[in-house]
């Protein structure tokens, strides 16, 4: 069991390496040959040039100013003056209300805390069971830190009753913080898309499962169709085609020219000696070659395919997809559609928002909608099997969280467990970091999990995969280390006690896992926030490619990667954060100071990143608050439910109607805000949307919308091609017959069973 001597080498530990990045940061973001790695996004913006380095040629990499080094902590104030409208027009509305979501953690756990050293640390202090339980289960063994939980309160004590107000007030007090930062974004929203500029997704709905027609194209059948149910708002529209083929050629391509710039650079620096490569796999073996001829000639051949296969997907009439993006006359009518059902068949002309162009993910519009479902169920058995798995790295953490029990096991390891530097090392430090390294790879296994599931937008994959990652940390990260600590911890009792007996164990040991957790949150929202800042992997890259790839000023900008926010990633970790301090909150009141530690920290250092660094790439205008809203109220679910279960350990079964009454008004609080908020996150008003219209009508009457968004949802494979894609124009004539291709039907059963409207297409007039 991990000691207060422990915590304090992992805090130590922590806080150095905090410091030592903090001060790798300070002093490396003032050197000259690093702007464009922590200063990108005005790079981006244009805003900012390369630091003058008239003067000597040192200037060119080091910063000689020792003024510059004394105000080395200036970019603290800098990152906490832009006003929040100032930064919605920097940086985005998504990027501003992530940075809310660390304000109301310290909005919520602020006042928590105080309340809980106020009455609850006294309580738990004070109680005097630590002795008493330590003689009733001997194998049970406390820290000093468990003196300052609830499992120091004596059984049916009624110091118990401290903690069951308590709930109730931190249960009231979260809700109405989250209330109120709901309608606060909530009025965020509908104002950023009231004054936000004209973009195509504003015009533009996603249609999907196209149904065949033997007697028209796809493009035909959409025309058709929406000329006859949308006559006076339907504008152009683009068939999707399946170009991934295509895709990974444009790729391959741009990895070899990159390949062909590295060799010619380094043959610019030695015209002495050829540069030569191998000709099998990655270059790692196989007959030498003229590395520069070798790279031309494949660019060529390559670049003859692409045209070739760009040719094929446009005349191949099997590579256009059942789907479209369908644009409108106004932001009236694309509401319309992409809000209402098409046809009396709901799973045909299946109608959504289109993504922003940026935001669209092109690979996955080609899966048959008809597969999605499918695709779903598997990848979560898939996702069952990976939770299921990782339970094992969890149980070899925790087994270093309590090493001392191991030592029981196999005593040859005693010498090495009992000496207390290395003790405090293993348990202090140790679990948390290991932890850490186990959950790095596994948000790219759940992206790709999310891109089988065939979604069809980035946010969405992101969106997906930051549930699954949320749920993972949930039942592995918490429940898990609970769990199998608890397992390795009491092995023997857990073997010789009847049945009844183990909830009881497993409900005392709850608190004393707020060790381990301390640890996690010093490792990875200390130290991990700290490295965040001063981005050494990019650093390293940028160098690297700016020594080997870098010619002009435009291979400079596309070297510099300035990164995102990583949503799938940032967002579940700040929700663990949640869980654990509302958890916490009335059982190990203690562990609050270092979650709001967390939470003060990462709001710094977050806000100067997506001030100088991050550039996102898309804008959903905080489509995402709904599932952090609904996150942290599953944390406070389990908070209340853990305190419930505690408390039957405590032979207080009294208070169990009590407490159960709170995961009901919590679940009747959620149900409130989803239909007080949630509709303003995934419809568009009518009535803002004719708003605009009016306005955009007043404003700029000459504006030609279809010239604006006749090319803005090109697959990107085909932006600057020579072959023109087929485009099927409507004339602007306000009444006019919709032709067709199609022959009589009357007794056929070709086409549709069931009568839809778009059977009758050639014969309605509009």
């Amino acid at each position: 069991m991990a000691t207060i001597s422990d915590i304090t080498v992992s805090a130590a530990i922590n806080s150095l390496s905090a410091l030592a990045f903090l001060l790798a940061f300070a002093i490396f973001r003032l050197q000259p040959i690093n702007d464009r790695i922590y200063f990108p996004k005005w790079y981006i913006k244009g805003i900012r040039e390369n630091p003058s380095t008239s003067g000597p040629l040192v200037k060119k990499f080091v910063n000689l100013d020792v003024r510059m080094y004394i105000r080395i902590l200036n970019w603290v104030p800098a990152a906490l003056k832009m006003p929040e409208l100032e930064l919605i027009d920097h940086a985005g509305l998504d990027s501003a209300v992530y940075i809310r979501i660390y304000l109301l953690g310290l909005k919520i756990f602020v006042p928590i805390a105080i309340l809980a050293f106020c009455v609850l640390l006294p309580v738990n202090y004070t109680g005097g069971n630590f002795s008493r339980s330590s003689v009733i289960m001997k194998d049970l063994a406390y820290g000093e830190i468990d003196k300052f939980s609830i499992s120091n309160v004596p059984p049916a004590s009624k110091r118990l009753a401290a903690h069951i107000v308590m709930a109730y007030v931190f249960s009231f007090w979260t809700c109405y913080i989250l209330y109120k930062e709901y309608k606060i974004v909530t009025d965020m929203r509908l104002h950023f898309l009231a004054s936000q500029s004209r973009r195509p997704d504003q015009f533009t709905v996603l249609v999907r499962n196209v149904p065949p027609d033997p007697d028209e194209s796809v493009s035909e059948h959409v025309e058709h169709f929406f000329c006859v149910n949308h006559p006076d708002q339907y504008l152009v529209h683009k068939v999707v085609y399946n170009a991934n083929k295509l895709a990974n050629m444009v790729d391959r391509k741009k990895d070899l020219h990159n390949r062909l710039i590295y060799y010619s650079n380094k043959f610019e620096r030695r015209p002495s000696k050829r540069p030569t490569t191998k000709s099998g796999f990655w270059g790692l073996w196989g007959k030498k070659i003229d590395a520069i001829d070798y790279y031309t000639e494949e660019i060529e051949k390559l670049s003859k395919e692409e045209i070739a296969e760009r040719e094929r997907v446009i005349a191949d009439p099997k590579a256009v997809v059942p789907a479209a993006f369908v644009s409108f006359r106004s932001r009236w009518g694309a509401a319309i559609c992409a809000q209402t059902q098409q046809t009396k068949n709901p799973t045909r002309w299946i109608t959504d928002w289109a993504p922003e162009p940026r935001d669209v993910y092109w690979n996955n519009l080609a899966i048959p909608f008809l597969q999605l479902n499918l695709r779903k169920l598997v990848m979560a058995v898939a996702f069952f099997g990976l939770t299921f798995c990782f339970m094992f790295p969890i149980a070899f953490v925790q087994t270093l969280a309590n090493i001392e029990y191991i030592g029981k096991v196999l005593p040859f390891l005693k010498p090495l467990i009992y000496k207390d530097s290395v003790k405090s090392f293993i348990q202090g430090f140790l679990p948390g970091m290991v932890l850490k390294i186990f959950l790095l790879v596994l948000p790219m296994i759940l992206m790709e999990m999310s891109k089988i599931e065939g979604y069809v937008a980035v946010s969405a994959l992101e969106a997906r995969s930051a549930g699954k990652y949320h749920l993972f940390l949930l039942v592995n990260v918490f429940l898990g280390s609970i769990i199998t600590g608890t397992a390795l911890q009491q092995l023997q009792k857990f073997l010789n006690q009847s049945p009844s007996e183990i909830p009881k164990t497993v409900g005392v040991s709850i608190p004393m896992k707020a060790t381990f957790f301390i640890t996690y949150i010093m490792v990875d929202g200390w130290a991990g926030v700290a490295a965040e800042i001063f981005r050494m992997v990019p650093l390293i890259l940028y160098h690297l490619k700016n020594v080997f790839l870098v010619k002009t000023e435009k291979d400079r900008d596309e070297a510099m990667d300035p990164g995102s926010l990583a949503w799938p990633i940032t967002e579940p970790r700040l929700q663990l954060y949640f869980l654990l301090g509302l958890v916490y909150s009335t059982v190990t009141p203690i562990l609050l100071p270092f979650i709001i530690t967390f939470f003060a920290f990462a709001y710094l250092v977050f806000r100067h990143q997506i001030i100088n660094v991050y550039n996102q790439k898309y804008e959903s205008a905080a489509s995402f608050w709904p599932d952090v809203h609904r996150r942290i109220l599953i944390g406070l679910v389990i908070s209340q439910i853990t305190l419930l279960g505690l408390l039957s350990t405590k032979e207080a079964e009294n208070s169990t109607p009590i407490l159960l009454a709170l995961p009901f008004l919590t679940f009747w609080f959620h149900r409130y805000c989803k239909n007080r908020f949630e509709s303003a996150f995934r419809k568009f008003p009518l009535q803002d949307a004719m708003i605009k219209d009016t306005l955009e009508r007043a404003t700029e009457p000459q504006l030609d919308l279809k010239a604006y968004l006749k090319d803005a949802y090109i697959h990107p494979v085909f932006k600057g091609g020579e072959v023109e894609l087929q485009e099927f124009d409507e004339e602007d004539d306000d009444f006019h017959i919709v032709a067709t291709k199609r022959t009589s039907r009357k007794g056929s059963q070709v086409g549709t069973q069931e009568g839809s409207p778009d059977d009758m297409t050639g014969i309605f007039a509009v």
